[in-house]
């Protein structure tokens, strides 16, 4: 039928118009809340991440206990990935190799067995090589009760397996095992404490709710890391548990030894826990450049003697060394001493919020208690289903003779189940009236009928008679216990402190960080005894220092074999300038004090100049830079002169001169009383001009026309020189006494030689 819509026809679309940039705002805020609550940070209750929390989970529902065979870390990592957290194996084996390095934790969750990695920075082996299953700890004091209803399960990622929100742990394990994660936009790091001490601190908390940050660091005086170290400003700390944030300042430990040949060994016995890993080779590495660098000479010998039973690092030093004076050295120029940012983050009723001390224990507390609570209501309703049951057993033991002809005079089991519940005698045989009429007066409850008909025989005998008896009545003990823990707080209170002290005997373990105030590394640096040197340096850009008694008996093959050659100080510093108009400093004791044929050290290790941007093109000595004026020579024909002093600076980089765009410098000449100028372009043209026509300038300032220069044409290479004094060059081929040029006016096209 025309203009009827037919069920055939399509409907209409429905376009819905959204703002782009409010579209993602929200999606990035709902992956950002995602990051945040469902992966990087850790639950203060239990101090789990997700991934943490479901791993132990796994091991649980696995059967993985402390006390049972190993289990290979890929069938863990695989039932994990498949029932709980999927997002890659490698997250959860990583999670699950951290929690069984008691370098890394205070108290390892997962009990590893085969290569777990190394305090030196060592990966695990694969997952297909280790073993795993859980420590005690963890069984006893964060999975226990699981099957009690304590806490909230929720559906996993496919809502086909239900999975802890979070575990039900009655110890501070946010604080004895710290935390380190980042989210989007925040990070946590709270350092790790001792297992007494953290579980003293709640007790405390436990038993005054009002107790100060001052009042609970007398009871947990601060951070205890499995590493060991010295926390040295101990000033900080209050104001650090106060706010949940600031800076720890770690230092390793370190004792003196007799070493061999009258010799001093320093050894490192711990380190700084943020040493952890590939930091040790660092230290390494940065205690041999102390030498390298000329900060010291005590040094002879350094070896890592570390091993399973700790940390061993030892450096031999001489025997007039200054012990004291090189371990401020080691403080101040390594990372024996370092800090450790802590930022107390934890998602708490269900959002991230930075703690100080006092809240992180509170929020433990209240947990504990809600833990308390959910498993004592359990374990009463079960205790008051198991006393119904007795009652009712012993109520039938009493009439058992009519319970027994109830049995036998039934036709069915259900018809049975009546009569015992309801009373209901129709239809069963009775041997008298007498017992149909005290059947009828039966009334038993569902549960009591049940438990008469699975009764089995030899609960007849009067031992078994006298033991459920007995049963009962420790069952309604069990109910008055039950009770009173529950309508009274102060019970409940001692409850949870009774099993913190249980915790606390079967878990302590002795402090390795000891906590101080100590003053700042002072390192007085030996002056070194100022000697005249020569700098050199190749065309490759290797550079080094000759004493100058080397240089003179090998002057022709030093001047043959390196581009520059300057006589300085080994106090002073050497200035580079380049063509991009830049100038670099370098130290002259940064240097390598080196033979002839040494190769030297790359100039761009040892200044800010980057040999793949620009070029060198003079070197001087920052010492007599007051002596000179510096000649610029620019491509495109400027040029200027500048006082040697403004390039007298501590920075290691300043600007030079100016440039136009496009434009390079080609020279920078010293002037030590040269009056003459001559440029030479690639086109083939040479200027002569008075160098007094070359005006003083600054820094900034790009120069003066020095030369006209042809279209394409540009500045090669210029030479300064005494009137008197004219060298014969050779240019283009061509050899040319430059005296005999044409003194011209600067600006000037110049006359053109060489060959074409």
């Amino acid at each position: 039928m025309a203009g009827k819509k037919t069920q055939e026809e399509p409907s209409e679309e429905k376009i819905i118009t959204s703002e782009y940039s409010e579209l993602m705002q929200k999606s990035y805020i709902d992956y950002a809340m995602s990051v945040i609550i469902a992966r990087a940070l850790p639950d203060v209750r239990d101090g789990l991440k997700p991934v943490q929390r479901r791993t132990l989970y796994d091991m649980e529902e696995l059967g993985i206990h402390w006390n049972s065979p190993y289990r290979k870390s890929a069938r863990i990592v695989g039932d994990t990935m498949g029932k709980y957290h999927p997002h890659g194996d490698s997250s959860i084996y990583d999670s699950l190799v951290v929690m069984a390095q008691d370098f890394k934790k205070t108290l390892p969750l997962v009990d590893g067995h085969g290569n777990f990695g190394t305090i030196e920075g060592d990966s695990a082996a694969a997952m297909r090589y280790t073993e795993a299953r859980l420590q005690r700890v963890t069984e006893e004091a964060m999975l226990a009760d699981l099957s009690r209803n304590v806490v909230d399960f929720g559906p996993n990622f496919d809502e086909t397996e239900k999975e802890p929100l979070v575990l039900p742990c009655m110890i501070p394990n946010f604080l004895i095992n710290g935390s380190e994660g980042i989210a989007v936009g925040m990070a946590t790091s709270t350092p790790t404490h001792n297992p007494c001490e953290a579980i003293d601190a709640e007790i405390a908390v436990l038993e005054n709710p009002d107790i100060t940050t001052k009042e609970l660091l007398r009871i947990m005086p601060g951070p205890d890391f499995p590493t060991g170290g010295i926390v040295i400003n101990k000033q900080d700390l209050p104001e650090i548990y106060e706010t949940g944030t600031g800076k720890i300042r770690l230092r390793g430990r370190v004792e003196t030894e007799k070493g061999k040949n009258g010799h001093v060994n320093l050894v490192v016995t711990q380190i700084p826990y943020t040493m952890i890993g590939s930091g040790i080779a660092k230290f390494l590495q940065d205690v041999a450049a102390l030498s390298e660098n000329h900060l010291t000479n005590d040094i002879v010998d350094i070896s890592n003697q570390s091993s399973k039973e700790g940390i061993r690092i030892v450096i031999e030093l001489k025997r007039d060394a200054d012990v004291e004076n090189f371990e401020n050295l080691l403080y101040k120029k390594t990372k024996l001493e370092d800090t450790f940012g802590v930022n107390m983050l934890a998602i708490h009723n269900g959002r991230p919020e930075t703690m100080s001390l006092k809240a992180v224990l509170r929020a433990n507390v209240d947990f504990s208690f809600e833990v308390t609570r959910r498993k004592y209501e359990n374990l009463l309703a079960e205790e008051k289903k198991k006393r119904e049951i007795q009652e009712g057993l012993i109520k039938a033991v009493n009439v058992i003779d009519l319970v027994i002809e109830i049995l036998r005079g039934s036709k069915s089991r259900q018809q049975a189940k009546d009569c015992l519940v309801l009373g209901k005698t129709e239809g069963i045989r009775f041997k008298t009236k007498a017992s149909m009429a005290m059947a009828a007066q039966l009334q038993f409850t569902e549960p009591q009928a049940e438990a008469i008909l699975n009764m089995r025989l030899y609960k007849l005998i009067g031992l078994e008679l006298d033991a459920l008896v007995k049963e009962h009545e420790e069952t309604v003990a069990n109910i008055y216990n039950y009770e009173e823990i529950l309508e009274k707080k102060s019970v409940m209170t001692q409850v949870i402190k009774k099993q913190l002290l249980s915790f606390k005997e079967a878990y302590k373990k002795p402090r390795k960080t000891k906590i101080t105030d100590a003053e700042a590394a002072v390192f007085v640096e030996k002056e070194p005894e100022e000697m005249d040197v020569v700098f050199v340096m190749d065309r490759f850009g290797y550079a080094k220092t000759l004493d100058v008694s080397t240089y003179e008996r090998n002057k022709e093959a030093a001047e043959e074999a390196n581009r520059y050659l300057v006589p300085c100080k080994n106090t002073g510093r050497i200035c580079l300038f380049t063509d991009l108009g830049n100038m670099y400093t370098v130290k002259v004791s940064d240097l390598p004090m080196a033979k002839l044929r040494d190769k030297g050290k790359p100039i761009d290790n040892v200044s800010a100049y980057d040999s793949s941007k620009e070029t060198i093109v003079c070197a001087a000595s920052q010492s007599e830079l007051n002596l000179y004026r510096f000649l610029f020579v620019m491509a495109q024909g400027n040029v200027k002169m500048t006082d040697g002093g403004e390039f007298d600076v501590t920075r290691r980089a300043i600007l030079a001169t100016n440039l136009e765009e496009g434009d390079r410098v080609v020279s920078v000449l010293p002037v030590t009383g040269q009056n003459q100028l001559v440029l030479a372009t690639e086109g083939g043209y040479l200027l002569k001009i008075d160098l007094s026509e070359v005006s003083m300038q600054k820094r900034n300032a790009r120069g003066i026309a020095g030369i006209r220069l042809t279209k394409g044409d540009a500045v090669e290479t210029a030479w300064i020189f005494m009137k008197s004094e004219a060298p014969t060059v050779t240019f283009h081929e061509e050899r040319i006494d430059l005296g005999s040029l044409r003194t011209a006016k600067r600006g000037t096209r110049g006359s053109r030689h060489g060959k074409d």
